[in-house]
């Protein structure tokens, strides 16, 4: 299995429970890597692989238009997201809120699924 990554996406989410995370989007960064079949680097052909814009793309419109509590559950809804519509057989991602306490860089989560 070959892997295409996507580093440090940073997309503006409605994301946490807080009042002051409810107020507004604020700025997640995102890092996500999927398998995609072997022959699509073979044959050079993108019909074969997941188009990597198309990801971004869609990320942002569903990050845009839903609200999440959690960052676990924003993780899963893109791991659903890659496993489901695009097909992907394996992700893994992480997303972390930027500075949002003070002292602290980063706080987020790491999760990875495969297709059953």
């Amino acid at each position: 299995m070959d892997f295409i990554f996507i580093e440090e996406l940073r997309v503006e989410a409605n994301v946490g429970i807080y009042p002051r995370e409810r107020a507004a989007p604020q700025t997640i960064e995102i890092n996500l890597t999927f398998g995609v079949p072997d022959e699509a680097a073979r044959d050079d052909d993108i019909a074969k692989t997941i188009d990597y814009a198309d990801v971004i793309g869609r990320i942002r419109r569903e990050l845009e238009a839903h609200h999440f509590n959690l960052l676990e559950t924003l993780g899963e809804f893109v791991i659903a997201l890659m496993l489901d519509e695009f097909k992907a057989p394996w992700v893994k991602i992480s997303i972390a809120k930027i500075g949002v306490m003070k002292g602290v860089h980063r706080v987020g989560v790491q999760i990875e699924r495969a297709r059953s």
